[in-house]
């Protein structure tokens, strides 16, 4: 199964093997996990890496329940889906981003910035898509006390469980791709730290059993990204779509007030109040004091970077428009005045005589003798 186009052919364990073979390689990983589930012997090991483990059963008015919490086998399935989101990530490259990059022909900084819109948008897409709809089924923002009410959420649904193993997986392998699709080092610490930053807020959500108030962060925050990137996907096609860009700062203004507002409402008041406070490694529970601002502090400052970056985006922006007007204006060329030629009855305009009110003076008649 080959996902790029072999122009060259390169030694075999060469830096350049390896980048153009990778989804290759990491698909027969893949391919040789799902053959140990064929066997009996294996497929216990195999079964570690596709389904997530730590299930327990418990019985409800509805049945049996089956619900999961985390523990140390979940790096077993992270690390089955980093392939996926590998190959994942080769396919929306090779059969989608590459074929629209040919047509329009941009330059090299623009066309690893489209690929990266490009990517992110599908995701952002899927993962606003899939978060909303555990939001309903769960019925977390019909009850948004629920956010907060019965700490520690420590038991989850398969649905839940699953979208943070995939979050986890795909930021991860968000990593080697900036070595496999070769970015430029000016756009590789940008790229590092909004990585970084997603992987350090979903692990605090998933193990401080957070995962209510991070799945409803996670899904405005989504949101709010994904038509960034659509708007910078309009911007590379025609640079006169602008106002997709003005949608989003709305949005995206929005995004960070009701995340600020949440926080402190989940967090700084309604697990305050909660009777079951204190430390316990075993029930789950961190709701002490210094772990809910360690919190708080960690989301503000999060936010209150993103807003300075946003300001800083649209200072250039307005930079760059005022620049654009006074290059126009400066190469419009300047019309020739038109002059009038009076006259006792009028003016002459274009060879014509034209009376002050604009009629035409009529011709006196002579009167015959």
């Amino acid at each position: 199964m080959a996902f790029r186009r072999r122009n060259k052919s390169y030694p075999f364990f060469s830096q350049e093997f390896l980048i153009q073979n990778h989804a290759d390689i990491v698909f027969s990983f893949v391919i040789f996990i799902l053959i140990g589930l064929m066997f009996e012997a294996t497929a216990k090991t195999a079964i570690l890496f596709i389904q997530p483990q730590y299930n327990v059963t418990t019985l409800s008015p509805e049945g049996e329940v089956t619900f999961y919490h985390y523990g140390w086998k979940d790096c077993a399935t992270i690390l089955f889906y980093f392939f996926i989101a590998i190959i994942l990530h080769a396919v929306v490259q090779e059969y989608l981003l590459d074929k629209v990059n040919r047509r329009l022909h941009l330059s090299k900084s623009k066309n690893t910035k489209f690929n990266e819109s490009g990517q992110l948008c599908v995701f952002h897409l899927v993962s606003s898509v899939w978060s909303f709809y555990i939001l309903i089924t769960e019925g977390y923002l019909l009850h948004p006390s629920s956010l907060w009410e019965n700490y520690p959420h420590v038991h989850l649904r398969f649905q839940v469980k699953f979208f943070y193993l995939t979050q986890l997986a795909y930021w991860l392998h968000a990593l080697p791709e900036l070595y496999f699709q070769k970015v430029r080092k000016e756009e590789i610490s940008r790229q590092l730290q909004y990585i970084c930053l997603y992987l350090l807020h979903i692990s605090a959500a998933y193990l401080l059993n957070l995962s209510r108030v991070g799945l409803v962060l996670l899904f405005l925050q989504y949101v709010s990204e994904l038509g960034f990137h659509i708007a910078r996907l309009f911007y590379f096609t025609d640079e006169n779509h602008q106002k997709m860009f003005d949608l989003w700062a709305a949005s995206f203004v929005f995004t960070r007030m009701v995340t600020l507002t949440l926080m402190f409402l989940a967090v700084g008041f309604g697990l305050a109040r909660a009777e079951n406070q204190g430390l316990d490694w075993e029930m789950g529970n961190f709701n002490t004091v210094l772990i809910r601002m360690t919190v708080l502090l960690l989301v503000c400052l999060t936010q209150s970077w993103l807003l300075w970056k946003f300001i800083r985006f649209q200072l250039r922006r307005w930079r760059e428009f005022r620049h654009e007007q006074a290059v126009r204006k400066k190469a419009a060329p300047k019309q020739p005045l038109r002059t009038l030629k009076r006259d006792s009855l009028g003016h002459h305009e274009n060879g014509v005589l034209k009376a002050e009110n604009g009629a035409s003076p009529r011709t006196k008649k002579l009167k015959s003798t």
